[in-house]
């Protein structure tokens, strides 16, 4: 309903401009950037969108590390993904016509309180959205990472990971990506801290390491 609602106050009032007058819009003033950049510059249509929260956001160097892909990163800093599903799709998502679309998103709303389970549902939401909107394009869900800061929500994490896992299994055009195991100690279940930047939550570049490598065969 709030995403309905949302297109026709887009509709109503010329576009962005009257959305962002909601007070509820959350990260406004990011995804404000994201149309100002596409005004100088918008993206050519079939290329390679990253989504989701800070994980993709502070990827510093995506772009240069998948040099010569059209790689579009529209990481929104401490977002989740009920927010993504019904705030930002008409905004960074469906108006570039991607022909593959990367998801990091779930983390922040397990850390907010919500369980595995509303993140899968949250996600089949945002599934449908896209099968219904761009059928052709490819679609990638990045696995929640156990960041060590956030330790105590791993069983919720996990759940969500397994559950997208089963859901995708067999869906055509549909990956599930393992990026948690690439980031663990050897031989063991913890997370290590060393892929890590002192806040012991986002991935510092020998971290973005690992997952480029795991990610390399599916961006192409």
């Amino acid at each position: 309903m709030r995403f309905k609602l949302l297109v026709l106050l887009f509709l109503a009032f010329g576009g962005v401009k009257g959305v962002y007058a909601q007070k509820d819009f959350p990260f406004a003033s990011e995804i404000k950037e994201f149309k100002h950049q596409d005004s100088l510059k918008f993206p050519p249509p079939n290329g390679i969108l990253f989504i989701g929260s800070s994980s993709i956001r502070l990827w510093a160097d995506l772009e240069q590390r998948f040099a010569g892909k059209p790689i579009i990163k529209r990481g929104v800093g401490g977002s989740q993904l009920w927010q993504l599903v019904d705030y930002y799709t008409p905004y960074i998502l469906f108006p570039y016509h991607p022909r593959k679309i990367f998801i990091y998103d779930g983390e922040n709303d397990i850390a907010a309180g919500k369980s595995g389970k509303f993140v899968f549902d949250e996600f089949g939401k945002l599934y449908d959205m896209i099968k219904k909107g761009l059928p052709d394009a490819a679609i990638y869900y990045m696995s929640i990472k156990p960041s060590p800061s956030r330790l105590k929500y791993k069983a919720e994490m996990d759940s969500a990971n397994q559950l997208i896992k089963n859901y995708l299994a067999g869906k055509p055009n549909s990956i599930y990506i393992d990026l948690s195991t690439v980031i663990l100690k050897p031989n063991s279940a913890a997370p290590d801290s060393s892929l890590f930047k002192p806040d012991y939550l986002h991935l510092n570049s020998k971290g973005y390491d690992k997952w480029q490598k795991v990610l390399e065969p599916y961006v192409n």
